[in-house]
């Protein structure tokens, strides 16, 4: 190589370099102010008025549920001492996008930024020797139901549910870990039923399963914000999601060695039930409502046995209603920094996407595009629908549209739509098996093109707008003193 193409070659690495380097530090600054545990979150939720304490005693079947959703996307909140339990009961803590923003140190409009930047640059966890989840150590003779204050959701939810429990397991062959939520059945005095979808943590299962072992888990209850969102990442195996959660923090996530095997789990949670998954051992699990808010059917399923509970001296019990904000927002906001990355690659005229509320935060993806040329539109809905197979319908936008509000969405598409014209539809596709309109997830999906027409005239097309509107202050223009019979007389 030409000793100048060589240097020019080294000084476009040095530029990369330090390019990484200035954005690492960039993260780094601006989460600077992020919540490290539960307990500092609830703090911050009680000093700007979004916390409501529940009156001692609440009825952990229903009643509890009801209550945190009345409150849901308004208020988080604790419940002490539930059905004369003697622990405490925390809900709704991350159901709004802008509380998931706030409690990560930045602004709403970063979140998805902030996600990509923490799954291209996660920062390995620290270990510690002695953490808060193990002041307290249950071994010998104890019942989770005792333990532990599990509610009962929805009407016919088989029983109660752990439903915000990280778990925790490590890739049998590698060692590599991986964090998800699944949901977990009480089922005995030390037993879980789990539903493992075909993710990764059903990979480790299967895994360990054939060689005739069990799987050690743990589940992690009480994290925080960044470890909660961190476990929806969609992200390679052997990917261990805990380096996420560090880096949206801007600094290593704390971990501790589990009691009963190597697994590490963020040391500043509240409780940690250590356990394994059973090989070749199931048992009947659900029903439970799920996020599509129906319900989940009954089936033989993964069983855990537990082995011992490590806790705060006083832990709080963090549970996520089935099918509330707070269980769409934590599993939509992770899949839309994936699908906008994954999107972009092919196609950089995306400007953002979002899963919307009504579509369970799964399935209606609205992107905005800064469309170039003629068909692109369906280019970009067919990427779409292979950027995750939850997706069942997309819809996209120009510019001018926002595609985090639902009537202007349904406007591009009642205005700028035509089915014989703007209509993609795929049938026989995968998608969802908890979207009970399919045929086990066997589905149709279906994208709209709800752009204006290339070649349309420009003025056909144009908003109507009042000249000066957004500048006006109604505060000083409008008379707050002024009576109706004084105008009429």
């Amino acid at each position: 190589m030409p000793r100048a193409e060589l240097a020019s070659k080294t000084a476009r690495e040095e530029a990369r370099v330090e390019q990484t380097v200035a954005a690492a530090k960039s993260d780094r600054d601006e989460a600077r102010h992020a919540y490290l545990d539960l307990r500092s979150w609830l703090t911050r939720l009680d000093e700007t008025g979004r916390l409501a304490i529940a009156r001692p005693e609440t009825d952990l079947r229903f009643m509890l549920a009801g209550i945190a959703n009345r409150n849901d996307g308004d208020r988080a909140t604790i419940f002490p001492h539930p059905s004369g339990h003697p622990g405490t009961v925390v809900s709704g803590l991350l159901s709004r996008r802008a509380w998931m923003a706030e409690a990560l140190g930045i602004s709403e409009d970063r979140l998805l930024e902030r996600f990509q930047a923490a799954e291209q640059r996660p920062l390995a966890p620290v270990e510690v020797e002695n953490a808060p989840c193990q002041e307290v150590v249950h071994e010998d003779d104890f019942d989770l139901a005792d333990l532990l204050p599990i509610p009962v959701h929805n009407e016919h939810d088989s029983g109660a549910y752990i439903t915000a429990g990280l778990l925790i397991s490590a890739n049998p062959k590698t060692g590599a870990q991986n964090v998800a939520i699944h949901r977990l059945q009480l089922s005995g005095p030390r037993e879980l039923g789990a539903l493992l979808l075909p993710r990764h943590t059903l990979a480790f299962n299967d895994a360990a399963e054939a060689d005739g072992h069990d799987l050690p888990v743990a589940i992690v209850i009480g994290a925080s914000p960044a470890c909660l969102l961190a476990s929806q990442a969609i992200v390679p195996i052997d990917f261990d999601e805990l380096g996420i959660a560090g880096a949206l923090c801007g600094a290593p996530l704390e971990v501790v060695r589990c009691k009963g095997s190597e697994l590490r789990v963020p040391a500043r949670s509240e409780i940690v039930v250590e356990g394994r998954l059973k090989a070749n051992r199931r048992a009947p699990e659900g029903p439970f409502g799920e996020f599509p808010q129906y319900y989940g059917e009954r089936d033989d399923r993964h069983v855990i046995e537990v082995d011992r509970v490590t806790t705060r001296s006083r832990p709080l019990f963090h549970t996520i209603v089935g099918g509330g904000l707070e269980h769409l927002l934590l599993g939509g906001i992770p899949r839309e920094a994936t699908i906008l990355a994954t999107m972009r690659r092919s196609h950089p005229g995306v400007v953002d996407v979002h899963l919307s509320r009504g579509g369970v935060c799964r399935y209606h993806l609205h992107v905005k595009l800064r469309r170039r040329e003629a068909g692109e539109a369906k280019n970009v809905i067919l990427a779409a629908l292979a950027a995750h197979y939850d997706i069942k319908h997309v819809v996209v936008v120009d510019e001018d549209v926002d595609i985090h509000d639902p009537t202007e969405v349904e406007w591009a598409v009642a205005t700028r739509f035509q089915a014989d014209r703007d209509m993609v539809m795929i049938p026989g596709s995968q998608g969802s098996k908890l979207d009970p309109s399919t045929d086990n997830g066997l589905g149709c999906k279906t994208g709209f093109d709800a752009t204006v027409p290339a070649k349309a005239p420009e003025f056909r097309f144009r908003r109507i707008r009042v000249p000066g509107e957004e500048a006006i202050d109604l505060d000083d223009v409008l008379d707050p003193a002024a009576r109706l019979a004084e105008v009429l007389s």
